[in-house]
Parts: C-alpha cells; structure tokens; sequence
C-alpha cells in the first residue's frame, strides 16, 4: 500500500434495496434447539458489526450528522455506527495516515473533494463502485453533477455526502437604495463592478470576496476552463497547471480593479470576516458557499432582504459550470469485508431521499439524490429558504465538461494556498496579476512533478 505524504492547509440516489436494515450484514442469530430438550441454546446473540465513521463536522454540522448516525444505529440492529469527530479535514487525513500500519484507523472516512487524487493514489479504499456493481445498486437519481466529480475513469470511488458551491450574496436593501433593481442581481464582471460602484456611498462598500483559491477555480470553470492539463487531471495525471491562463489572468484583474477602486474591500483569506462584514451592512455583495446559506438569511433577518445569484461570469454568453465542493465518503480497505460492507450500508442510509432531505434541511447542503426534492419537507424548506432555489438552479444550470467536473491533483491543497498568494501579490502591487499567476503556475507545476514522481515510485 502506498501511503503518500499529505502536506497541511491553512486555511454530497435511488435505494431501492428496501433500506439500511435490508442491505445490512445480517448479524442476529437463530437459536438452534438442543437435541434433547429442544431448548434454546444459551450461545450468545451474534453482536452487531461496528463501523467506526471519522468526520470533520463540527457545531451544528456535527451535531446535524450525530443525528444521522443515531437514526440509522435504530433503524436496524445489524449495524451500530461510531462517529468520531477528528478535526479539520487535514487533520482528519493525516491521522489517518498514521493508522494505516497499526489498522487502528476507521472503517469510513469524510475527506474534503480537492483529497480526492491522493486516496486514489494511496490504494488504502475500496472503490464504492464495487458495492454498486455487486448488487446492482441504482445510482439513477444521484445528482450527475455531483456523482460526477468522485468518478475516475468510469469508476465512482466515493459516495458524495456533504456538497455544496459558491453563489453571490446581496443586500437587496442597499441595492433599492442605490436605485437599483434588487430583483436584477449583476450576472457579468462589468455588471458587478457598475452595481459596486453605485453601491459604495455612506460608509457601505459595493462588495468585499475573500481571498480563497476555491473562488479562482470556481470563476474559472464558470467559464468552462480547466485549471490543470491533460482533461483538469482526469484523462491522466496532471502535470502542468493552468492557473495563469489568460482567462484567470483578466479574471484577476477585474478583481483587483475592484479593490484598486476602493468599491471592494479586501479582507483577506478569512471568508467568515467578508460574511461578517455583509451581515454587518457594511459590504452589499459577497461570495460564499451555499453551505452557509441558512446561515446567513438568518442572521440578517430583521436587517436586510437577502438576494442570490449565480457566479458572474466575463460576459453573458460565456458557458461553463460550478464545481461542487465539500467531502465525500471514502471505505478504507484494511478493515474485514463484513465491515467493509457495513460501512456501505450506513453509506446506502445516508443517500436515501429522506435522510438528504434531513440533512439539507439542517445543514444547508445539497442533497446528492434529486429524489430528496420530492420530499414534503425539502419542498417547505425552499418556500421558506426561496434564495436556495439558486443554489439549485444554478448546480443544475453547469454545463457538464472536465471544467465543471474539477481538477485532480494530489497537491491540490498546496495549489490553493499558492494561488491565495498570488491573489494577495497582484492586490498589494507586488507584482501585476500576470507575473503573480505565472509564479503561482510555476511553484504549483514543480509539486505536481515531486508528487507524481513519488506515486510512480
């Protein structure tokens, strides 16, 4: 097994099996008969088999999946889940690389998406398509877009669990104040940088984006481009990135722009101090992740309207997609086979329709089944959360290509912090965003080369 080394960041279908119970190792004994008396034999009941589940859920997301374990523990008696919060998803990741050796590790693991090229290449998971496959378990109304991003040469390797994507935030108050139309949001960079212009007066900033390299690749698959070569990594291994395309380039400037023109506020990497700043009044337009939705209607109920819109994107007529972001659940393979398909099971729980509605309702993801929409529940939720139907849309709006699929590369993490430097360099003046994003190209092209070397090893 190769265990690769993971460098720290700073910093979601049909199932048709009848439910968990159903598809569970059985795990309860029949009492046999003595051949005498015909009584029970006093062997104990066989025990349930135990699945221990690592995750980076913390607060109300942890306790939001706490309950998904305690429903599915008393849904069937075959299976019991202990779910184990382990901290950051890096951290997480590099205390499951300690374990390896000792198998002291979980049964199942949450790793975040841009994780995904390095459990691949660490041959420590069973490929959740060999479940699928064996019993012919229908992946139908998983989201294609979702299903699509954990698929590897025609392989699924992990089950999406917690999803989401950026979307843009407004004040519709401040924007009938600068009288403009709240129900028109800005769809293009000009748009954004007109509406951010009218919006920055009396102590308000039209816009304030955090410095996070998921927006870069975002953006730029919002215009259907690729931000690694050789397929964004999925045709074979990624050898060059493509970070300093013109596309990100012009994309860069535009940001910057903002910023030179004192309508945008930089406020670094913290993506809690731009949503701080926008529930405060203090920004009117703002990018985060749908995830954090909820989150943020509520906290501006009884201040503002909160409006949604798509990504702007360069021009109208550009084409491209979202990449979802979040974690995905991944089955280790060092553990039996009867707990290898125990962990399936609890897997096969958590995609049924009404456990994703529970969970969206929750928490704020997508729910990674389309079936979860049918849900009672999901339905008065979206007439309550309406700003969520964006989110929706604008997930079942991308266009499908390896732009919207998203970029693999096992040093993927260390990528994302380059291009936040780069972001800082070219907003400092340090350097002009070309010359920032080419440094960024550079230094993040020598890791893919160092790390592919070691997987060829």
């Amino acid at each position: 097994m190769l265990i690769l080394p993971l460098s720290a960041c700073a910093g979601n279908p049909d199932n048709t099996s009848g439910g968990a119970a159903s598809s569970a190792p059985s795990a309860t004994a029949s009492p046999s008969e003595s051949p005498a008396g015909g009584e029970a034999s006093s062997e104990p009941a066989k025990q349930p088999v135990k699945v221990v589940w690592w995750h980076s859920m913390s607060g109300e997301l942890g306790k939001a999946a706490d309950a998904l374990v305690s429903g599915f523990n008393s849904s069937q008696p075959d299976v019991q889940v202990e779910a184990v919060y382990q901290g950051t998803y890096d951290e997480s990741l590099n205390k499951m690389k300690a374990s390896m050796d000792a198998k002291s590790g979980p049964s199942l693991i949450q790793v975040y998406e841009i994780g995904s090229r390095f459990m691949i290449d660490s041959g420590a998971v069973t490929p959740v398509q060999q479940f699928i496959d064996a019993e012919g378990y229908d992946v139908g109304s998983l989201e294609p877009n979702i299903r699509g991003y954990y698929t590897f040469g025609g392989k699924q390797y992990s089950m999406p669990f917690n999803t989401s994507n950026p979307i843009l935030y407004y004040n519709k108050d401040l924007f009938k104040a600068a009288g403009l139309d709240p129900e028109k949001p800005p769809a293009t960079y000009q748009e954004v940088a007109d509406a951010a212009k009218a919006l920055t007066k009396d102590g308000v900033t039209g816009a304030s984006f955090a410095i996070y390299g998921w927006f870069m690749e975002q953006l730029l698959a919002a215009q259907g481009k690729e931000l690694v070569n050789n397929g964004n990594g999925r045709d074979s291994a990624a050898t060059e990135s493509l970070v300093n395309q013109e596309a990100a380039v012009k994309t860069l400037e535009w940001w910057k722009g903002l910023v030179d023109a004192k309508t945008a506020l930089n406020l670094g990497r913290k993506t809690d101090d731009t949503k701080k700043a926008f529930l405060a009044g203090q920004v009117a337009m703002t990018l985060d992740s749908t995830a954090g939705l909820r989150g943020i209607v509520d906290g501006a109920a009884g201040k503002f309207e909160v409006g949604t819109a798509f990504l702007p994107r360069p021009s109208a007529d550009t084409e491209g997609g979202v990449v979802v972001g979040g974690a995905s659940l991944w089955v280790l393979n060092n553990k039996p086979a009867e707990e290898q398909q125990a962990a399936w099971a609890f897997i096969k729980y958590l995609a049924e329709p009404a456990t994703q509605a529970q969970w969206h309702i929750n928490t704020g993801y997508f729910p990674i089944t389309t079936k979860a929409y049918d849900e009672q529940a999901v339905k008065d939720n979206l007439v309550k959360y309406p700003q969520f139907q964006t989110a929706v849309d604008q997930l079942h709006a991308s266009k499908p290509s390896t732009a919207s699929q998203g970029a693999v590369m096992g040093v993927f993490p260390e990528a994302r912090q380059l291009v936040e430097g780069a972001i800082e360099e070219a907003f400092t003046g340090k350097k002009d965003a070309k010359a920032a994003l080419d440094g960024a190209a550079k230094q993040i092209t020598d890791k893919i080369a160092v790390y592919n070397k070691t997987v060829a090893k």
